[in-house]
């Protein structure tokens, strides 16, 4: 088969078929209800058996718009006369056959689990998407309805840290390039979602002080994981005296306002107590020996395993 691309002159004049239509358009907007779960519900309980599907609603199926239109759709719901409960579902239903998007009640079996959806993805048959499941038990006269509302939502947008895009609704999603992190939007602020740092070393070369272990940190999706190393004393320390020790967390690793403490054994099975200076600090990202038993030169400072604060 010769290669072809469609609209074309090429190709049919222009023209296409509606097989063709939906190959083009399925993926220029994602299936579901154009909104938000904090809209109204599309369905609603109806009188007696039947569901109101709201008026004023818009969705797309496989790039095929639907509107239920200006005035609500009431769509009945048949009678349950077995003695278990029956579960069906409101569903948006592109049929090939006439190309065509329709509100549907798609009939379950009573005392057996909601139907499955149908999605059909050759030329031909049916694609069904949910909007709610409706429970009819047994003779029943009405209808309970749980909104299951499948919603378009919004796409992943590449940016930098200085190009974040306006956002146009809760839920939009950009990966932000070169720092590699992925950001939602939450309708006030752009959250991170996912981010990793890798490994990064927070040594710092201090003369009092000989470095043992290194000092490593790791931030993964806002958090961030300190694993302080340990450290020798190069020459006494008064016990009422404090001592900076060789850390230096980096800027972007710092919280922003709240100081983080840490605890260590010292030689001769002494504990101390250890400040991680936030970003307010005038220390900021320094990492200072505070309480501890005097040391002398030669004695090592232990830290525990690891110290954890958010960062955004």
């Amino acid at each position: 088969m010769a290669q072809d691309s469609w609209p074309s002159p090429d190709h049919n004049d222009r023209g296409v078929t509606d097989v063709e239509y939906e190959q083009l358009s399925a993926r220029f907007s994602d299936d579901g209800v154009y909104g938000d779960p904090t809209d109204d519900p599309v369905v609603t309980a109806g009188t007696g058996l039947s569901v109101n599907v709201r008026s004023g609603v818009y969705a797309s199926v496989r790039g095929h718009v639907w509107t239920s239109g200006a005035s609500t759709v009431n769509l009945t719901v048949a009678a349950n006369v077995s003695g278990s409960t029956r579960f069906d579902r409101v569903i948006l239903r592109l049929d090939r056959s006439t190309w065509n998007v329709t509100a549907v009640i798609k009939q379950g079996t009573p005392g057996a689990d909601v139907p499955a959806l149908t999605k059909d993805m050759g030329s031909t048959g049916v694609y069904e998407i949910p909007l709610a499941t409706v429970s009819i038990t047994a003779s029943a006269t009405t209808v309970g309805v749980a909104g299951k509302e499948l919603y378009v939502g919004t796409r992943v947008r590449p940016c930098t840290s200085i190009s974040l895009p306006d956002p146009t609704a809760p839920g939009e999603l950009a990966w932000e390039v070169g720092e590699d992190r992925l950001l939602l939007w939450t309708g006030t602020l752009w959250k991170v979602v996912y981010s990793y740092s890798g490994i990064v070393s927070c040594n710092a070369t201090l003369s009092a002080w000989t470095i043992t272990t290194d000092s490593v940190l790791e931030e993964r999706n806002g958090s961030v994981h300190l694993r302080l190393g340990s450290f020798q004393r190069a020459g006494a320390l008064a016990g009422a005296d404090e001592s900076r020790l060789p850390v230096l967390i980096p800027a972007a690793y710092r919280h922003p306002s709240r100081d983080q403490y840490a605890l260590a054994y010292c030689s001769g099975v002494e504990v101390a107590r250890m400040i991680i200076s936030s970003a307010a600090s005038d220390r900021a990202g320094q990492v200072w020996l505070t309480n501890h038993p005097a040391l002398a030169s030669g004695d090592f400072v232990l830290p525990g395993s690891g110290v954890s604060w958010v960062v955004s």
